[in-house]
């Protein structure tokens, strides 16, 4: 769906703080602007360019300021994803012997455990990585693949997350988790350049939780950065969308090992 991928970075383009997937619907957040109805009409015609051939209905409403920092809270709780054990800091989870328990408090950045397509990120890391592993988390929002990552025994973990204010939220995640040392986190945009930079070969492991409009383009880059025998975990994708991108991925010379599927959507681990 090339025009879904396209219209869901429209929006964040536009100035939306984050874009929530619906079936066919995506909805985004954004500063009141100064002629609401202005900037709706303009929207209309930016989003509708993206979306190509395929028709497009734009609608907005205000909606009443709030706290959300209280809002979050409510029905966030503690949460077992396989090995891991994922909770908010203002409750007290009762683990079981060997799990990780990583204690996140989300804010603004995306990765909370709430959703299918980190829990699905959270189980194929648990097969993926191995101590000592070096691993590359794209687009990290609230650092919960990273932090799982390290927990899991990765020698050293590079966190790379384009938005600020994410960036902010995942340090404070990382040293709440105790794994700051062996993360490194960069305000970066993965893109080719960013992994040429990196070095051929350079990562065990890579996961990308990201919309798959971003992922195909970065399939052949992934390829090289990983070492022989390097592991890739592909998330974010909807369900329909799985064998156009196991087709791109196998013509970037990756195989397919294990494949997660939760609600409408669809990940993968695969191997260089």
């Amino acid at each position: 769906m090339p025009a879904h991928d396209d219209v869901a970075a429209g929006l964040v383009t536009l100035g939306g703080s984050a874009v929530q997937v619906v079936g066919e619907t995506l909805t985004s957040y954004f500063p009141p602007p100064d002629d609401a109805a202005r900037f709706g009409r303009e929207a209309f015609v930016r989003l509708q360019a993206l979306a190509g051939g395929t028709p497009l209905h734009v609608d907005w409403r205000w909606e009443q300021d709030q706290d959300w920092s209280i809002e979050w809270r409510r029905g966030l709780r503690p949460r077992r994803v396989g090995p891991f054990v994922v909770t908010p800091s203002w409750c007290k989870p009762e683990p079981l012997p060997g799990d990780h328990v990583i204690t996140l408090d989300p804010e603004m950045a995306f990765g909370t455990g709430e959703h299918a397509t980190t829990r699905g990120a959270l189980r194929l890391l648990a097969e993926a990585v191995a101590p000592g592993d070096h691993v590359l988390d794209v687009g990290s929002g609230s650092g919960i693949l990273a932090i799982a990552a390290a927990m899991l025994g990765a020698g050293h973990v590079l966190a790379a997350e384009a938005d600020g204010d994410a960036l902010e939220n995942a340090g404070d995640n990382l040293r709440r988790n105790g794994v700051a040392g062996r993360v490194e986190l960069v305000h970066a945009l993965v893109d080719p350049d960013f992994l040429r930079r990196a070095g051929d070969g350079t990562f065990q492991v890579i996961v990308a939780n990201v919309l798959s409009g971003v992922l195909r383009p970065l399939l052949t880059s992934f390829h090289s950065a990983l070492a022989p025998g390097g592991r890739l975990i592909l998330g974010g994708i909807l369900q329909d969308e799985s064998g156009s991108m196991l087709d791109a991925a196998s013509a970037a010379r990756f195989a397919l090992c294990t494949e997660d599927v939760e609600d409408e959507w669809w990940g993968a681990l695969l191997t260089r």
